[in-house]
């Protein structure tokens, strides 16, 4: 299964719903939907690495901890995550490392602010040949 995302409307909210055949799959598509939820969000030069190192209850609150990460790595610093490395996902830890990139606001068209990642809705299912989330984020 090849990993992907797709958009869709959720009540005063947008939600992304990734595929991927396993958990750490998710995490690339999760965060290009995110950033397409913002709009078009083009890298400029290449910057310093970051890495993750979570703790949560289950993998979906996980998937949320990390996206509220690179939420906040977006709204602080101008940054976007360019290339991933997942070596850990299981159910109470997510370690991730990964290239970012500062944005280019010349070629970038942001078209939506992301409040926050939520909890609503959100969900990690097993379905033929993999995995699906559920993601609302708060516009």
């Amino acid at each position: 299964m090849e990993p992907a995302f797709e958009l869709f409307d959720h009540t005063a909210d947008i939600g992304i719903r990734v595929r991927a055949a396993t958990f750490a799959g998710l995490l690339a598509p999760a965060t290009e939907g995110l950033y397409a939820v913002i709009g078009e969000v083009m890298a400029a030069e290449e910057t310093e690495p970051v890495s993750f190192d979570l703790t949560d209850a289950d993998p979906p609150s996980l998937l949320r901890d990390y996206l509220g990460e690179i939420l906040v790595l977006f709204e602080r610093d101008a940054r976007r995550v360019i290339l991933l490395d997942v070596p850990t996902f299981n159910e109470q830890r997510l370690k991730v490392t990964a290239r970012t990139a500062n944005v280019d606001q010349e070629r970038s068209d942001l078209l939506r602010e992301v409040k926050a990642v939520t909890y609503h809705e959100l969900d990690i299912r097993p379905i033929p040949g993999g995995y699906e989330a559920t993601i609302i984020v708060d516009i």
